[in-house]
């Protein structure tokens, strides 16, 4: 089985997952930048991971999901600023399958990231309360994705290919 990890990393988080479910995978696997990914021809199984961003899939994965995953073995990972457990999280996780609706959507992961100061800024400006209270809270995301939810990402990993095998 030829599986590819590609990824969406704004400031990371994102990475650090990719690089934890990437260490799990033993035979014929690549590694890539969504960005140097010309489509999914020739691999059995795609781990394609992004942050939220305004409540959804980044756009650039939102578009290479759109374009390229349509019948295609895909596994999402996703990263989040929101502390895990909070409601809003359901709903921006099925906007996120909503991006890979043609594809054959194995599995899907998420876990909090932490949340830069760049993007907190730009919260604390947005006007939404929500995202304004999140970004105040920031210190809470500090050193995330941690040792125990890169753990997390790497089992979900091995239990998605023991799936598709």
């Amino acid at each position: 089985m030829k599986v590819l990890v590609t990824y969406v990393s704004r400031t990371g988080n994102t990475k650090k997952v990719a690089e934890a479910i990437f260490k799990e995978i033993k035979g014929t696997k690549e590694m890539k930048d969504l960005e140097q990914v010309g489509g999914l021809e020739g691999y059995d199984l795609a781990f394609v991971g992004f942050p939220i961003e305004a409540y959804g899939p980044a756009k650039p994965a939102a578009a290479f999901l759109e374009k390229h995953a349509t019948g295609r073995n895909i596994a999402l990972f996703i990263t989040h600023a929101a502390p895990e457990g909070d409601d809003r999280i359901k709903e921006w996780l099925e906007s996120c399958k909503g991006a890979a609706a043609g594809a054959k959507l194995v599995a899907v992961f998420d876990c909090q990231g932490e949340l830069s100061e760049q993007i907190a800024d730009f919260m604390l400006k947005s006007g939404d309360e929500q995202l304004a209270a999140w970004a105040k809270e920031r210190s809470t995301t500090m050193g995330q994705p941690d040792a125990t939810r890169l753990k997390r990402a790497a089992a979900w990993a091995k239990e998605v290919l023991k799936s598709c095998r």
